[in-house]
């Protein structure tokens, strides 16, 4: 076997940026930080149009906006290991509309 047919397996660190997110807990807070149109709704549960096509979200999900802008669900355990919170006066607070 040449070097062309073996597989290069190196480790990355995931760059720390801060982004915004939000976890599911009722759906006025949803509407207020995912635009209207890549928000959907099924059987009570939100789909979140990302960049692989729609994606339901269960509730206790959070919902994270991308450095590009995008949104996606993630699952609480994931979010969890992978991000802390930040805490910084300049953080947007999604007022809930009633």
């Amino acid at each position: 076997m040449d070097n062309v047919d073996k597989a290069i397996i190196k480790k990355y660190r995931k760059k720390p940026i801060v982004i915004e997110a939000m976890q599911w807990n009722d759906q006025a807070d949803i509407k207020s930080f995912v635009p209207e149109g890549q928000l959907g709704w099924e059987n009570g549960n939100p789909i979140i149009q990302t960049l692989e096509g729609p994606h339901i979200c269960s509730y206790g999900d959070y919902i994270i906006k991308g450095i590009a802008g995008e949104f996606y669900p993630c699952k609480p355990d994931i979010f969890e290991a992978t991000y802390d919170e930040v805490h910084d006066p300049s953080v947007v607070v999604c007022k809930r509309s009633i």
